[in-house]
């Protein structure tokens, strides 16, 4: 059945095999999991274990070197533009940080201009002004009942100043621009970081919510929520210092002088291989993110 592009619906996300390699070694790799659409994914693992880089690469904004991952039927790593069209981004440190300068009513109304300028049809582009500001005033009020973020409770209401938000209140404002868009997937970073242990649960409660009415969602965190499908990023990077196959041969060929530089070679054609290999991805990342600053930066330069 075709899903109608007026309603939410999920992406089902499946990765097999899916691996990411930087300067100092894998990121993450052998990342395997099924999750169904509007399903609840938690990516788990301490600070450093590549959370971020596969939380990344699964909404298309980062290239892997290794298996691969369908995101609502799109194929990684070939089809990455196709999947950040699908893929909202939440709060990603770095990626898609809130600007403290801007009010919430700034962050609401340029996300819902950049939503009509880059996302809308031609046909709801020649709609009449009050019929364009109508239909952006409902998405607006929709992202935000479903964020549950009361604008009239905010200190100056929706003339509040991100700067003065509270943690748990920006993450809603967050998810609430993501939501504008109406994506198939829903991505955040560091979800229960700096939260108490009350805030937590609301946090949880809010991408529940979220992940019951369709869309699927995935969020790093330290520690799984009950219930949600549980990815560990915990066992699987390894670090440039201690690849797999020169760690075996040294291992073997120590007691061996003649050995030796073939050792070494060994070694030097893996640090050839990584500077190569990351140099595409890294160029990609740096090249998204400097469009998307720019192009956040201007339009709240003309907002204000």
């Amino acid at each position: 059945m075709d899903a109608n592009p007026d309603e939410p619906y999920g992406a089902a996300v499946v990765a097999d095999g899916f691996g990411l390699k930087g300067p100092r070694g894998w990121a993450f790799r052998g990342v395997g999991f099924e999750a169904a659409p509007g399903t609840l994914v938690a990516i788990e693992g301490p600070s450093g274990s590549g959370r971020t880089c596969l939380l990344l690469a699964l909404t298309g904004r980062m290239k892997t070197h290794e298996g691969h991952a369908d995101v609502g039927g799109l194929r990684l790593p070939r089809r990455m533009a196709a999947v950040r069209r699908i893929a909202a981004l939440g709060p990603v440190p770095g990626v898609s940080d809130l600007d403290p300068a801007l009010t919430v009513a700034e962050h609401l109304r340029e996300r819902a201009l950049l939503q009509r300028r880059f996302d809308g049809s031609l046909k709801a582009l020649l709609r009449p002004p009050g019929e364009r500001a109508a239909t952006a005033r409902a998405r607006i009020d929709e992202a935000l009942t479903a964020a549950g973020l009361d604008v009239d409770a905010l200190p100056k209401g929706d003339r509040t100043s991100v700067r003065d938000l509270e943690r748990l209140e920006a993450l809603r404002l967050s998810v609430a621009l993501a939501l504008i868009g109406r994506p198939r997937l829903l991505a955040l970073d560091d979800t229960d970081l700096k939260l108490s242990d009350a805030d937590r649960a609301e946090a949880w409660d809010l991408l529940r919510s979220v992940a019951a009415s369709g869309i699927t969602v995935l969020a790093v965190c330290s520690e799984a929520p009950e219930g949600a499908v549980r990815v560990s990023t915990a066992a699987t990077a390894t670090t440039a210092t201690a690849p797999a196959p020169a760690t075996t041969t040294k291992t073997k060929t120590d007691t061996t002088a003649t050995d030796a530089p073939a050792t070494e070679t060994t070694a030097a054609e893996t640090t050839a291989t990584e500077t190569t290999a990351t140099d595409g991805a890294e160029a990609e990342a740096t090249e998204d993110d400097t469009t998307a600053t720019k192009t956040e930066k201007g339009d709240a330069g003309a907002l204000a």
